[in-house]
């Protein structure tokens, strides 16, 4: 695993542990959780509004729950912190030890909010919209891509809230809902789009992210991984945390840890009121297992490969749409660990060095989907 040396100096930003001590002081405090129907359907009133907009920070796993939400910001900061000081048991490093979490999700927070601002009354029906789609999408993909501060910050979430959630409520409503596809392939498809229209925008106007910047002092620590049984399974769960690009074992542990309260607390409320939780779950991590061994060549030569993307896309639609039986679980989970990662890194290979390669995992997302999800169906149907 690469690890960094940061200066012990560094402190995450006051207002990201301001934001974490106000949304569990108000987690505690409001602590009777209506299920996911009673939640969609109080969408006028403040407190349900904010649970969705906390929520929103974990839909990407389709948990869609302050509390795993919570958790994967107070693993994530924890995690952040750890690095700063060098801790071994910080995991593999967040933001792939680019010392850029604080402003990754920064970035991502202002793009979600500013999103709800701009596009929250889609909620008004008090139906499914994908408003989580800029927190894990081209804010974090531009810091990560342009570097640190506030100028990059800011531009960065005002293109996810202006192009991705657009585009992705545009493919959600008027394709995916009207031929019944999964609506998997709208978020990803409006992240995708649109992404691809804010980096040439960037690219035109590159003064809108030239003063980028990165923690200075870094100093790469080689240590070669041995990729055994341990990597192996702190690389499965470090998946869990991939897609807002926290890649992180801590941030995952919170995040399945608050999954697993949230289902003690209201089993009809996180995974959209499904009681899918644990088929989805199970299936996650298979999916993710498959694909690092699999794949471990690809691992051990790139140092990194895109072994979460059926975490959030695959499986979890595949088991919403077809149910939680074992044939649908292992066959979504087998298929697309097989198949899209190598697509992914396909596509990401033959994009312009001025575009994040996330785009690639994205695209994979839909065209897997839209491929695989039909497929498990069929079969399913036939065990």
């Amino acid at each position: 695993m690469n690890e960094i040396s940061i200066p012990t100096r560094q402190r995450p930003p006051l207002v990201i542990l301001a934001c974490l001590s106000v949304l569990l002081i108000v987690s505690l405090v409001f602590g009777q959780w209506p299920d996911y129907a009673q939640l969609t359907a109080t969408l006028d009133q403040p407190l349900s509004r904010l649970r969705w907009i906390v929520g929103d920070i974990s839909e990407v796993a389709f948990y869609k729950h302050e509390l795993p939400a919570l958790g994967l910001l107070l693993g994530a900061c924890l995690a952040h912190w750890a690095g700063l000081r060098g801790y071994r048991w910080q995991g593999f490093a967040i933001c792939y030890g680019t010392g850029l979490w604080p402003w990754v999700f920064t970035s991502s927070l202002l793009g979600l909010l500013l999103s709800h601002v701009l596009w929250g009354w889609t909620l008004a029906g008090g139906g499914w919209q994908p408003t989580f789609v800029a927190f894990v999408s081209l804010p974090a993909a531009m810091v990560l891509l342009f570097g640190g501060g506030w100028q990059v910050t800011i531009t960065g979430a005002l293109l996810g809230a202006l192009l991705v959630t657009p585009a992705s409520l545009l493919l959600v409503n008027y394709l995916c809902i009207p031929l019944q596809l999964p609506v998997v392939i709208g978020n990803v498809g409006g992240m995708a789009v649109a992404s691809v229209v804010a980096f040439l925008l960037c690219k035109r106007f590159p003064s809108w992210v030239q003063q980028g910047k990165r923690p200075a002092g870094l100093q790469p620590v080689t240590r070669q991984p041995d990729y055994g049984v341990v990597w192996t399974l702190r690389r499965v769960l470090a998946d869990f945390s991939e897609a807002p690009f926290f890649g992180n074992e801590l941030a995952s542990l919170g995040l399945l840890l608050g999954l697993l309260l949230a289902c003690v607390i209201a089993p009809a409320a996180p995974a959209y009121g499904s009681q899918l939780v644990v088929q989805m779950v199970a299936g996650q991590a298979l999916a993710s297992l498959v694909g690092v061994l699999v794949w471990r060549r690809q691992w051990q030569a790139r140092g990194w490969y895109p072994t979460y993307i059926p975490i959030v896309s695959i499986v979890p639609a595949a088991v919403l749409m077809h149910g939680g039986d074992w044939q649908v679980v292992v066959t979504s989970a087998v298929l697309g660990a097989l198949v899209a990662p190598p697509l992914a890194v396909a596509i990401s290979g033959r994009l312009p060095s001025y575009m994040h390669g996330y785009i690639g995992n994205v695209l994979s997302m839909a065209f897997s989907t839209l491929a695989i999800v039909p497929l498990v169906g069929l079969i399913g149907g036939a065990a």
